[in-house]
């Protein structure tokens, strides 16, 4: 049985691409920043798991050994700037080491678009030099060159899906009507997989589905399917920048996401299949209309594997800190014995947010969302991935799951804009035949800045929070049982 290794298997495509080859047979070995970020997700227990980190060569040692394909899926983009060299960084390095090891083919899944367009958008243009960096430093590279990926979770579908489900009339910058060829993420799942038993040699594949489409076809055909009237108005003055701060306003994609994206939008990005249709016959792909219904069936049944914010790098904080009462962090715990065994009250504050919201006072949530992005953060659009289940790295409106310990313990990391950084900890303690609900609030202040901001919030956040810990209890007696298993 052959080896394949899979990086980035905590983002949208690797940890889509890990349990697909697992069915296919395949010795997956998942190389990741953090081990933990990995917890929950029911293929685990079927592949070998190496933390390491590109950009730190000395942790790729080892990382290859036995490996006959390794997928490059690395992409910082949502660690803000910079990413260009990051991402060159991390391809040297993962070549490197793949060569020293013997492996016989990388595998990269990059962005379509003409070299010899002097126009192409910076974003484009490190996408293929990261290929390059592939081929210059490892072994033989088999390079996918995709355009607008369509699947539930998925960057470009999610932009697609928040502007059409938001917006009745739609401001149409000249982005909107550029030429594109989108693809089901079925169909870059299966190329993928198929490309370990492709013949020898580095092959550039350009991939896309039946159809070319404008985004705006696309935001037609999307509001088509959800039964949707929308105006489009056509703002041709509307720059790339401009348009990145309009979309960073009305959906989940923030703002150093939606630059760099937005610029690649005015190149036509639509692909010459005439290599993937001689190397991979008999894949098929399907129509935009097709993808999108498959997308929203899984959005409509909360099947939803991974999202494009799964990334490491979205949070832009690093590895996560173990929290300890020491130094300039300020503590906040509030207690309440809750005649419920610790499943319910477990499932309870494990369902927080989202369409449910939080409980108590929940138009001041949305408020303090909203005046995250305005001032460039992440907001409360994003919601979760399940409505009841939690895995560490899942997003949480403003925050990001950093801990779980089924029928114990739920920890948040704030994401919003705070002069610090804050955590909010849930804890099911076992306790005279009821539970222990213990809420914590933690913040690491920044300087005066941050001092100020927590005591000015203080009365205000006592109030909150005191409301939500009640809110958890009475959730709690209200279904006195375990949580629904996950899928």
């Amino acid at each position: 049985m052959r080896t394949v290794l899979v990086s980035g298997a905590t983002g949208y495509v690797g940890g889509r691409l890990a349990p697909r080859l697992v069915e296919e047979g395949y010795a997956v070995r998942c190389l990741v920043r953090d081990r933990g970020r990995l917890q929950g997700r029911p293929w685990v227990a079927s592949c070998d798991v190496v933390q390491a980190d590109a950009l730190r060569p000395e942790t790729l040692e080892g990382a290859f050994d036995g490996v006959d394909t390794a997928f490059f899926l690395v992409h910082t983009m949502q660690g803000g700037r910079g990413f260009h060299e990051r991402d060159l960084v991390c391809a040297r390095n993962f070549a490197h080491a793949a060569r020293e090891a013997g492996v016989r083919r990388v595998v990269y899944l990059g962005a379509l678009g003409h070299d010899d367009d002097a126009a192409l958008s910076t974003h484009l243009r490190s996408r293929h030099q990261v290929a390059d960096e592939l081929r210059a430093h490892g072994p033989e590279v088999i390079e996918f060159r995709a355009g607008v990926i369509v699947g539930s979770g998925s960057l470009s579908f999610e932009l697609i899906r928040d502007l059409s489900e938001r917006l009745p009339v739609m401001i149409c910058p000249r982005w909107v009507y550029t030429r594109a060829q989108p693809i089901a993420i079925r169909d870059v799942l299966s190329y993928l997989v198929a490309s370990i038993n492709v013949e020898t040699g580095s092959h550039v594949v350009e991939i896309g589905g039946s159809q070319r489409l404008s985004y705006g076809d696309m935001m037609r055909g999307y509001a088509r399917a959800r039964g949707l009237h929308r105006l489009m108005v056509p703002v041709p003055g509307l720059t790339p920048r401009l348009s990145s701060y309009w979309v960073h306003l009305v959906t989940a994609v923030p703002v150093s996401v939606a630059r760099p994206l937005i610029e690649g939008l005015r190149n036509e990005v639509v692909a010459d299949t005439t290599t993937a249709r001689r190397l991979f016959p008999h894949i098929q792909p399907i129509s935009y209309d097709e993808a999108v219904e498959r997308a929203l069936a899984r959005l409509h049944a909360n099947i939803l594997d991974t999202t494009w914010y799964d990334a490491l790098s979205s949070s832009g904080r690093g590895r996560p800190v173990e929290l300890t009462v020491t130094g300039g962090m300020i503590v906040e715990r509030r207690v309440r014995q809750v005649n419920a065994p610790p499943s319910a009250v477990f499932g309870a504050f494990s369902s927080l947010g989202g369409e449910r919201g939080w409980l108590y006072l929940d138009w001041t949530w949305r408020i303090r969302g909203m005046i995250d992005r305005v001032l460039g953060g992440v907001g409360m659009r994003r919601g979760r991935r399940h409505p009841e289940e939690l895995r560490v790295g899942d997003v949480c409106d403003f925050w990001r799951v950093e801990a779980v310990d089924p029928d114990h313990l739920v920890r948040l990391r704030a994401e919003m804009k705070v002069p610090g950084r804050a955590w909010l900890q849930f804890e099911a303690v076992p306790h005279d035949g009821g539970t222990e609900l213990r809420q914590t609030a933690f913040f690491a202040p920044r300087g005066l800045a941050g001092l100020l901001y927590w005591y000015s919030l203080y009365p205000i956040h006592g109030f909150i929070f005191r409301g939500l810990v009640d809110g958890i209890a009475r959730m709690a007696l209200q279904v006195r049982q375990p949580a629904c298993p996950p899928d």
